[in-house]
């Protein structure tokens, strides 16, 4: 079986599987090269942007192997090599790994999670301490990635200011997810995560009413686990699923995903044992900690 070139010479498709020294991102690398392609032309190709495109190639951010079997057929890889690369990316994610782009780049992380977003119909996020990425306002998010980033750089390392803005912009970008009619978010967040010191009072009475208004979105289900909620299972961490098919697990210095099915299949039920303590009543909640907060600004003028 032949395929075109872009130029419209032939390119031979059956082709031996390559050496498992060579990774797959490595493979399509390759494969790209030998077609004389450049990374923006093979995107527009199969319908993803060129930071991807780069990430597939890299081996970065716990891949979809349906992107890696998309993008290898695009290249004129032929049925057999197309199924094991994927197989390939499949095996290696099947346990818990780190998928950070790099230590310090938080943008790369934000955009990694935005393709997540993008290609999911349903996304499921437990939050115990710190509020949904997705949920966040640009203050909220702001006190967020600054003080991430100055825990990977240590003291007096921190990234310039316009370092910490361009991930809050890329992480306040993934919102337009929220308005596509064809997804579905089911947020479950424990209620002491309203209680979290990440930003000022005034800055949280923002946050708060930007989960009412996100709440009554149709494609959007926010619960919140009340703080008097007798709940089986432990707040030992929060996490995300994608469609039943990547598990996201965020921790100080960077992430860890998981396509395996065990892993999935556990933490599905973690998420549903937490959702059946879990109410959609949220607005008496959010009265009380805006209250709160109303009373804590009142105390401190004095």
């Amino acid at each position: 079986m032949n395929d075109s070139g872009p130029e419209g010479g032939e390119v031979t498709a059956e082709r031996p599987l390559p050496s498992r020294d060579e990774s797959v991102g490595a493979v399509l690398a390759r494969l790209r090269r030998d077609r004389g392609l450049s990374g923006a032309s093979l995107a527009a190709m199969v319908g993803m942007s060129q930071p991807k495109i780069s990430r597939l190639e890299r081996g970065v951010g716990s891949p979809n192997p349906r992107d890696i079997e998309t993008v290898a057929r695009a290249l004129g890889a032929d049925e057999h090599l197309a199924r094991d690369l994927a197989r390939r990316t499949m095996v290696a994610q099947s346990q818990i790994a780190d998928w950070r782009p790099a230590p310090d780049d938080l943008r790369g992380r934000q955009e990694i999670v935005a393709d997540w977003d993008s290609s999911s119909g349903t996304v499921r996020d437990f939050a115990v301490t710190i509020l949904p990425g997705i949920l966040q306002t640009s203050q909220y998010a702001h006190a967020v990635l600054a003080a991430f980033d100055t825990l990977i750089h240590g003291p007096g390392g921190t990234s310039d200011e316009r370092t910490i803005l361009s991930a809050v912009t890329a992480r306040l970008s993934r919102q337009e997810a929220l308005t596509d009619p064809g997804k579905r978010f089911h947020m479950v967040i424990v209620e002491n995560a309203l209680r979290g010191p990440m930003c000022t009072p005034t800055e949280m009475l923002g946050q708060l009413a930007h989960l009412r208004d996100v709440a009554a979105f149709p494609t959007v289900t926010i619960e919140i686990i009340p703080e008097e909620a007798v709940v089986p299972v432990p707040f030992v961490h929060g996490f995300t699923m994608y469609d039943d098919q990547l598990l996201v697990i965020d921790i100080y210095h960077t992430g860890l995903a998981s396509r395996g099915e065990r892993d999935i299949g556990f933490y599905r039920r973690v998420f549903d044992a937490m959702a059946e303590h879990a109410t959609d009543d949220i607005a008496p909640i959010l009265d009380r900690h805006t209250r709160r907060l109303l009373a804590q600004i009142q105390r401190d003028l004095g």
